[in-house]
């Protein structure tokens, strides 16, 4: 674990991998430390933002060195299910990728749980890491229009586009779920820690 500073009222946490970072943020969550108004994991890192008025960044350091990751990380958060139409455009590329037929792609995607590791790209759109291990490679030429609802696969993790945009993922299907509305409270379906899980509603 390495601490560094971010601003005066916030510390850096960076960490070994993924997988400590879930359980880290999982324990801070379940026993946050005073003064914290704010814990936001990434890809390798946690940072916690403090009210200075509060407390400060020498006690915070102590908190989160003592600060131990917890095991069970991928099984704390809510469960949501989202429907998808697996007709993406990417599907047979995907099967090809993993060795493997289309059926088997969606029974595989369906199958895993997915736990929302960290949020980023665009407003709403949370990382999705499975409890199998992914690894399909990303598009070589990314298209200039995805569609908002776009379920899709990257690396380790899948994802579901809240708004339509550029993107370099592989599509499998879609959703019509709004992962993110301005007009909700929390406006983020897919915060951090949350479990999810596919459902396919093809008709085929």
């Amino acid at each position: 674990m390495r601490l560094l500073p971010c601003g005066s009222s916030a510390l850096l946490v960076e960490l070994d991998d993924l997988d400590e970072v879930l359980g880290y943020y999982a324990a801070l969550l379940a026993e946050p430390p005073d003064g914290v108004v704010d814990i936001v994991p990434a890809a390798r890192t946690v940072m916690v933002v403090t009210d200075p008025a509060r407390t400060d960044l020498a006690t915070l350091e102590r908190f989160l060195r003592d600060t131990v990751a917890r095991k069970d990380s991928r099984a704390g958060g809510d469960l949501v299910e989202i429907p998808v139409v697996y007709d993406g455009e990417d599907l047979a590329d995907v099967a090809g990728l993993l060795g493997c037929d289309v059926v088997e792609v969606i029974r595989r995607h369906t199958a895993d749980e997915w736990t929302v590791a960290f949020c980023g790209f665009a407003p709403g759109f949370g990382y999705l890491t499975g409890q199998s291990r992914w690894d399909v490679s990303r598009r070589k030429s990314p298209r200039t229009k995805v569609p908002a609802g776009s379920v899709a696969l990257a690396g380790e993790f899948s994802g579901v586009y809240p708004r339509e945009s550029p993107g370099g993922w592989q599509l499998l299907g879609r959703t019509e779920v709004a992962v993110f509305d301005q007009t909700r409270d929390p406006a983020a379906l897919l915060q951090p820690g949350r479990r999810v899980r596919f459902i396919d509603v093809s008709t085929r």
